[in-house]
């Protein structure tokens, strides 16, 4: 509803150019609900049109320029006045003017920088968007439209294995080794726990996943834990020499990447949280950092042109240094 004329008089619409063949990603919103948005990786031309369409045919837009914006964004819960701009792009549609009809204004952000990896927690949200703008004498008309961004990585080239203790002194020891300390999201657990001493009548032990969550600095840090996933990997007691077998599969729980210190304001990291409780309820916990990684397509065929490369280099090395040898030997 219009009144004295102040009502909104267009209404805008963003429309990306390849959205019909653009991949979508699920991702959660602030109410915990998924919803499905095109997705972008870093590097990526964000490119397409903005459709302004006039409520009523044949009356005039007074406008003082339309733009559209890219923006890369970090919203703190417990600061909700204030918005963190990490990536603020504009580009100017129209200069200030009149519309006397609907009309369509093409836009692109060339190889756009997206550093992070979109992301909805309990304390923070980063966000990407564009939005669309009218800037009017007394009120604008704006439109925003979300997407999702993921970061991909290699495989990390230095990715030891974790080796543990919990001991209790003269009552219990066990060591557990997991196969690496780095997994992508897709990833298998493989482990095994091995029981050195058991004097303790253990009745129950889990492999916990536990995402936490860090905002803020200094006096105004926020930590959030929650509890990902739990593993059983026994229930009763075990006896000295045994050694129990894990593996957790990772592809059916709703992780991230491991982010550290995001535009220097929150970390999410990941810990594998091993519990014991014994016949009295006590509970004993052993806990360690794993880094997780998203892996794509993208960076897989890379990967496989580089050892291809690698490969024709180590054979021509190879066949340099035995033409090299030939020539020593007949002279």
């Amino acid at each position: 509803m219009s009144f004295f004329g102040f009502g909104q008089t267009a209404e805008i619409d963003i429309v990306l150019n390849d959205w019909e063949t653009r991949k979508k990603a699920e991702h959660k919103t602030e109410d915990g609900k998924k919803d499905k948005y095109f997705l972008f990786y870093d590097g990526e031309t964000v490119s397409g049109k903005v459709n302004v369409t006039l409520k009523t045919p044949g009356k005039r837009l007074e406008h003082y320029g339309i733009k559209i914006e890219f923006v890369g964004q970090i919203d703190l819960y417990y600061d909700r006045g204030n918005h963190h701009e990490f990536v603020s792009l504009v580009k100017d549609l129209a200069r200030p003017g009149e519309l006397s009809q609907s009309q369509t204004f093409d836009f692109e952000f060339t190889h756009v920088e997206k550093p992070y990896e979109s992301y909805t927690g309990q304390n923070v949200k980063l966000r990407y968007f564009l939005r669309a703008t009218i800037s009017r004498r007394l009120n604008d008309i704006s439109k925003e439209m979300d997407i999702v961004v993921q970061t991909l990585c290699s495989y990390p080239e230095l990715n030891s294995s974790i080796k543990m203790e919990v001991g209790i002194e003269d009552c219990l020891h066990i060591e557990f080794e997991y196969n690496k300390s780095k997994y992508h999201l897709r990833d298998v657990i493989v482990g095994k726990i091995y029981f050195l001493l058991v004097r303790i009548k253990i009745k129950h032990m889990e492999i916990d996943i536990i995402k936490r969550e860090t905002t803020g600095t200094g006096p105004s840090v926020y930590h959030e834990n929650d509890t990902i996933a739990k593993y059983e990997i026994m229930d009763g007691a075990p006896v000295k020499g045994e050694s129990i077998p894990i593996r957790l599969f990772l592809a059916g729980y709703e992780l991230t990447p491991t982010m550290r210190d995001i535009n220097k304001k929150f970390s999410v990291r990941y810990y594998l949280n091993l519990v014991l409780i014994d016949e009295e309820e006590r509970r004993y916990f052993k806990q360690q950092e794993i880094t997780l990684w998203r892996k794509g397509d993208i960076v897989r065929r890379s990967m496989s042109q580089q050892a291809s490369i690698a490969a024709q280099r180590f054979e021509g090395s190879n066949s340099e240094t035995a033409s090299a040898q030939a020539k020593e030997e007949s002279n």
